[in-house]
């Protein structure tokens, strides 16, 4: 049975049911139990719904727990496996569908989906809806259609918009809603429902080790000296978003882009290095507090020890801070004696040798504070569960990423003693061979120790979804791996899970890995008694994973060793939904860190956030017609004539003709791009169809191909463009090469100094140069972004005849006639003509007027060619090579 909605849960669906809207809710409050509701009521065969911006994870997810609740007419998802043909007969069985985006506006454009038919349109992650996305395209074609359809819209992204100008406004109008409705924490009913049950909570704020502390001092210090830095070289930089509090977000990293994306290409390298050093800085942070002494120290030592980071860092690496932060990182995991250095620093070269294999390191592997927490809480539940009268409450531990819960399920079985000892010989001890031969019989000893008071010998137990994934071993991480594996490590599934013994025989294979990635979609028990899961918060594949854990393993304690706000606002709803079930929390932090900081500021932005829209929804001026459900609304009409358009008024009585639909034939694969959807809005119609040449048929002889510049880049250097442009070519009269750009990135190719005096095959400009040498009739168009070409499009048709479709589809690359509009002769020889010495673009159509065939041509005399091409230069070259003769004559024998 569907579990029953919390009080503010029915206020929020019985809004959005009895007048259409878009809803923002506070992440973590439940915004899928909604559209599930409203899934529940439309899963009927009398309506059709489109659910619209979902992920297959989320599709399967909602189909399972409506298939659970005995919902008999389930969603269907349409994809590009179901025929055109077949795809009218699902949208006939009504229901609720999941429709990908492409699919949807090709059968809304074909008239294949019966639009007067469909109850409504329900909207995923609405923030996302901008004008030129595929989208708001589909929602402008449903309401064109159709006047009565609802449209709900979800998100619970408030974040999202606070950046741009009244961004909530222009979401609501690309989405043809009136009503705003918002939903924070501290709304009142959410307040009242949520603290009416709330979850026992119990707070540990974990201190830092003196060296931890020190260590994030020097980061924070570096931070701020490569910010000030940053300011210094970019002035222009908005200076509120270049806060330390803000550096410590991931979300900083697109700010930085953001602003310096559309002159990356002028900027100098230190500030490219400074933005660089910002990321690898923040990965340091997260290290710190996230993982154990040897893992950030190894991490410490690439930075040193790659030639490529060390040489391209902005200076950070030689500042005080740094040093210290070396200095302290190293003290954290081993210390060297000081007789030993005394005799480390010898002036000889083969005594240093000599000394440097002697000095044994004594190690200190300073276990993380956060373990300890760990522990006694462990022990705090066993205690509990041991004096309880009921059955044992099971356990749920969550930890930031598969890393860190590989490393806690390593803890928690063998101790910190093991498993900093086994860290160590694998990774820094590699490099130090004394210690590394002399920690062998120390790791023996730390095992036996420890299998004692470990819990070694319990095995899982939940074997359903169990996956085991081993990580290959890697000593030291260069830089693009520490920035792109912040939040998982690359894991290679190595099988499912069999019965017990199997598992415990793999388990102890597994444990002889420097680290184990647990499957990001599966839960793994540690302990049998009571059940004590693992899972982590971030990474995952499946993004509804926690909540399925949750409901499947129901825990009595929750230990957060992470924080998370949307998890803990689940945790909230998790309780409400069982009042007479105990749930204690205990949130695992370290006080005064960057990590409390981090969590902090992620509620604050939350909390202005929905500030920001409550007084956008107080001041907001919404029309009338917004919904368009008549047909006042402009946002609707299509060719709109501009305010200063002129009219003609030489006309006198005349009645105005009415004017034919102007049309382009688009290709299938090109709705994945938002140029159709920007020439719809100007009036054009849209035909899609399968076109084997070029991307756009804007008239008979115009054939357009239209490249971004990464696939202009990507087809130049696997040589498809040449294939592509010479289709074009042979085809239509007016070939057209389109170069798009993004309109947030640099309108150039390369920056200025860049460019070469000499023809490299390695450059871009080199290979388009030789591209418009070899083909003299492509006309190659620069637009700064989409909307600049649906411009340009209506500029180009205006004038000419409207292309058919039938015909664009009928050129194929292996067509052998040319096309009728295109002149009649044969491309075999036309090519081998215009390869000739003397024949160019200017000259060759004379020749094929007064020369039927090769043949023909071979008869005519040099000054009959010198007549016919208007040059006698070009006729002697053309006449020696038709006629000089083929055989080389041997070299004559030299006398004796």
């Amino acid at each position: 049975m569907a579990e029953p909605l919390l009080e503010f849960e029915t206020e929020m669906f019985l809004n959005l049911f009895g007048c259409d809207g878009l809803v923002v809710v506070a992440e973590g409050l439940g915004i899928d139990r909604i559209l599930l509701q409203f899934m529940r009521v439309y899963s009927e065969e009398g309506s059709l719904v489109l659910l619209l911006n979902t992920t297959t994870a989320e599709q399967e997810y909602f189909t399972e727990r409506l298939r659970v609740e005995g919902v008999t007419h389930l969603p269907k998802t349409v994809t590009s496996d179901i025929q055109s043909a077949e795809r009218s007969n699902v949208y006939l069985e009504g229901g609720v569908l999941f429709v990908t985006s492409r699919i949807l506006v090709v059968d809304f454009l074909t008239e294949r989906i019966p639009a007067h038919l469909i109850s409504g349109i329900l909207v995923y992650r609405a923030h996302k809806i901008i004008e030129s996305c595929q989208e708001a395209f589909i929602l402008r074609l449903f309401r064109q259609k159709n006047k009565t359809g609802f449209i709900k819209a979800f998100t619970d992204k408030a974040t999202a918009f606070c950046s741009g100008f009244c961004q909530v406004e222009r979401v609501m109008r690309n989405l043809f809603v009136k009503k705003l409705y918002l939903w924070p924490r501290f709304q009142a009913s959410v307040n009242t429902t949520l603290d009416r049950h709330k979850p026992e909570v119990v707070e540990l704020h974990v201190s830092l080790t003196p060296a931890m502390r020190a260590i994030q001092s020097s980061i924070l210090d570096i931070m701020n000296a490569c910010l000030k830095e940053l300011k210094r070289y970019n002035p222009t930089l908005e200076a509120e978003d270049l806060s330390l509090e803000n550096a410590l977000l991931k979300t900083f990293d697109q700010t930085i882009r953001h602003y310096l994306d559309p002159l990356w290409h002028q900027l100098g390298a230190k500030t490219k290095a400074l933005v660089q050093d910002l990321k690898v800085l923040r990965v340091l942070m997260v290290y710190l507090t996230q993982y154990d002494c040897v893992t950030f120290l190894n991490l410490l030592e690439s930075l040193h020890s790659n030639q490529k980071i060390f040489g391209s860092n902005s200076g950070w690496l030689f500042l005080d801070s740094s040093t210290s932060m070396f200095v302290n990182a190293r003290a954290r995991v081993y210390r060297i004696p000081e007789s030993k250095k005394k005799l480390k620093g010898g002036a000889d070269a083969e005594r240093k040798s000599s000394s440097v294999s002697a000095v044994k390191r004594e190690l200190v592997l300073e276990k993380s504070p956060k373990w300890e927490a760990l522990t006694e809480v462990l022990q705090e539940i066993e205690k509990e569960n041991t004096n309880s009268q009921h059955e044992p409450g099971r356990v749920l531990i969550c930890a930031s990423d598969d890393r860190t819960c590989a490393q806690l399920q390593q803890y928690i079985r063998h101790g910190s003693d093991w498993l900093l000892n086994r860290l160590y010989t694998r990774t820094i001890g590699k490099r130090d061979p004394a210690a590394a031969a002399a920690l062998e019989l120390d790791s023996h000893k730390h095992v036996k120790g420890n299998s004692k008071k470990g819990v070694k010998g319990k095995e899982p137990a939940k074997k359903k979804n169990t996956k085991f994934t081993k990580c290959k071993k890697r000593p030291s991480l260069t830089l693009t791996q520490m920035v792109g594996k912040e939040e998982t490590d690359a894991a290679v599934v190595m099988g499912s899970s069999g019965d017990e013994d199997e598992l415990m025989e793999r388990d102890e294979s597994e444990e002889e890995q420097l680290k184990l990635d647990l499957s990001s979609d599966s839960y793994y028990g540690i302990l049998k008694e009571p059940l004590t899961v693992l899972h982590p918060l971030k990474g995952l594949t499946d993004p509804h994973s926690l909540t399925r854990v949750l409901h499947e393993v129901e825990p009595s304690f929750v230990v957060l060793y992470d924080a998370e706000v949307s998890f803990v606002r689940q945790l909230e709803i998790y309780k409400a939904n069982r009042p007479g079930k105990p749930l204690r929390v205990y949130f695992l932090i370290y006080g005064g860190s960057t990590e409390e900081q981090k969590y902090l500021t992620s509620l604050s932005k939350e909390k202005k956030a929905f500030e920001h829209l409550i007084r956008e929804k107080a001041t907001m001026v919404i029309p009338e017609e917004r919904e368009g459900r008549e047909d006042t609304n402009l946002d609707l009409a299509r060719n709109l004539e501009p305010a200063n358009s002129t009219t003609n008024t030489r006309k006198a009585g005349m009645s105005e003709q009415p004017k034919e639909p102007s049309r382009v034939i688009v290709d299938m694969r090109e709705f994945r791009s938002e140029l159709p959807s920007l020439l719809h809005r100007r009036g054009l119609d849209i035909e899609p169809v399968t076109l084997e040449v070029g991307d756009y048929i804007l008239t008979p002889d115009t054939c357009v191909e239209r490249k971004s510049v990464s696939d202009l880049i990507g087809s130049l250097q696997s040589g498809r463009l040449y294939t592509q442009c010479l289709s074009m070519t042979r085809y239509y009269r007016k070939p057209v090469l389109l170069i798009e750009f993004d309109p947030n990135k640099p309108f150039s190719l390369m920056a200025r100094s860049n460019f070469r005096h000499e023809i490299s095959s390695h450059d871009v400009s080199s290979k388009l140069t030789l591209l418009t040498l070899h083909f003299p009739q492509l006309r190659i168009i620069w637009c700064p972004s989409p909307h600049a070409t649906a411009d340009l499009f209506l500029d180009l048709k205006q004038g000419y005849s409207e292309p058919n479709a039938a015909a664009a589809q009928a050129v194929t690359a292996e067509s052998d006639t040319l096309t009728e509009s295109t002149g009649q002769y044969n491309p075999g020889p036309y090519d081998f003509l215009l390869k000739m010495p003397g024949v160019n673009a200017k000259n060759y159509r004379a020749l094929i007027q007064h020369a039927h065939s090769l043949a023909d041509l071979a008869k005519l005399s040099q000054d009959r060619l010198a007549e016919v091409l208007g040059n006698a230069k070009n006729a002697k070259l053309l006449y020696e090579f038709l006629h000089n003769v083929a055989a080389v004559p041997a070299p004559a024998q030299k006398t004796k």
